[in-house]
């Protein structure tokens, strides 16, 4: 027999760690961002505005998955609207239960949400990997608990398979992509002598869980004169909004062993980063970035390429490079993924039914008078629930 015990304190989880550690290691897709540290930096950062509801799904005295949640306010055109979600904010592409059971998980889960007080007006579940890992459990546990909801298309993420050798991975690339690398080997190589350096601890469990603060700081130091560290609104590493909240989490990702930290010298100097998260051969590219001032055009290319074919080399199975800027990124890339949004709306809240006859009008607008029919045209009819953009 299942019971729940539901944990609102941040402090309270740490008292199973070993338990979320378990098994998050036979989690499908599990990814740092589903790990324990990671949830207790996010609330240290961000915890403002948001209520948590960390699930302990227990079989007699054996924990057998978590659901971390979160009840979030967040304005909509009919007021103040309550979400019951994941406490992750689209910092990566993917995010579920940690558990072996996705399903039964979250089916106990939804259960007791339904048994439980209801501070919330929607169940809004987002990122997940419906036809990947997810493999359908998210909509399973939905029906079983006879909640009636919406599937949206929630974001892309581009992929590489890394599950080949680096020759067939080029022979798959376009000629204009293979020559775009090969042309920034050769410039690049023409300013100076290049180095490659991958810094990826084992882990505090394993020995290794030296930051190497050097090694962050230099990446940190590349953001802040690329492009991206002279956006006013931007999120890269040097970023005041988020710094402190990165050095955090490269803290305790050294600690857990999930550290990637790629950088690309030029003549003694750092020239380009790929800061990334690495978990049972699932690789996330978090934030990367290029010095102009040292190299001129073909560092943060070089430096990607040189990445995949070291992941290759070393077993790796799949590099996320992140969703949105598709464009960009369509010479690695071998696959784009879908993540999707499960929207349930409470009967008893008035709120939830304002915005579920807005959404039904929007889609009947659309059939009615549009030939859009993809669901990025369905997502855009849903945009009164904002997404933090990381």
């Amino acid at each position: 027999m299942s019971d729940v015990i539901e944990l609102n304190r941040i402090e309270a989880v740490a008292d199973y760690r070993e338990d979320w550690l378990r098994l998050l290691s036979v989690t499908p897709g599990g990814t740092f961002f589903r790990s324990l540290e990671w949830l207790q930096v996010y609330w240290k950062h961000f915890a403002a505005d948001q209520k948590l509801r960390v699930l302990i799904i227990r079989d007699g005295e054996e924990v057998t998955g978590i659901v971390p949640l979160c009840v979030r306010r967040i304005k909509s055109k009919f007021g103040l609207c309550r979400i019951l979600t994941f406490p992750f904010d689209d910092w990566g592409s993917f995010y579920g239960p940690v558990s072996a059971h996705q399903k039964t998980t979250l089916r106990i889960a939804l259960n007791y949400i339904q048994q439980s007080r209801r501070d919330w007006d929607l169940i809004d579940l987002r990122c997940v990997d419906r036809v990947g890992f997810d493999r359908g459990a998210t909509e399973q546990a939905l029906l079983e608990q006879g909640l009636s909801y919406e599937t949206l298309l929630w974001s892309q993420t581009a992929c590489v398979n890394l599950q080949q050798n680096w020759e067939q991975y080029l022979d798959s690339r376009s000629t204009r992509a293979r020559k775009t690398y090969q042309c920034s080997e050769k410039r690049v190589q023409q300013e100076g002598k290049v180095e490659y350096l991958r810094y990826r601890p084992a882990g505090a469990a394993k020995g290794e869980s030296d930051p190497r603060w050097d090694l962050y700081d230099e990446c940190e130091e590349i953001a802040r004169q690329s492009w991206q560290g002279r956006s006013k609104t931007g999120t890269t590493l040097s970023h005041t909004s988020v710094a402190p909240f990165f050095r955090d989490a490269h803290e305790l990702a050294a600690q857990a062993g999930a550290v990637d930290l790629n950088l690309l010298y030029v003549s003694g100097r750092p020239a380009a980063f790929n800061y990334n998260y690495i978990y049972d051969g699932l690789v996330y590219a978090l934030r990367m970035g290029f010095d102009p001032h040292i190299s001129i055009k073909g560092a943060g290319c070089v430096l990607m390429g040189r990445m995949v074919k070291d992941c290759m080399q070393r077993g790796d199975r799949i590099l996320d490079i992140g969703p949105g800027s598709l464009e960009a990124k369509q010479n690695w890339y071998t696959s784009v993924e879908n993540s999707y949004r499960y929207v349930h709306y409470s009967a008893t809240s008035v709120t939830a039914k304002l915005m579920q006859l807005s959404h039904q009008f929007a889609d009947w607008y659309r059939d009615r008078f549009s030939n859009e029919t993809s669901p990025d045209c369905q997502a855009l009819c849903h945009a009164e629930l904002p997404a933090a953009q990381h």
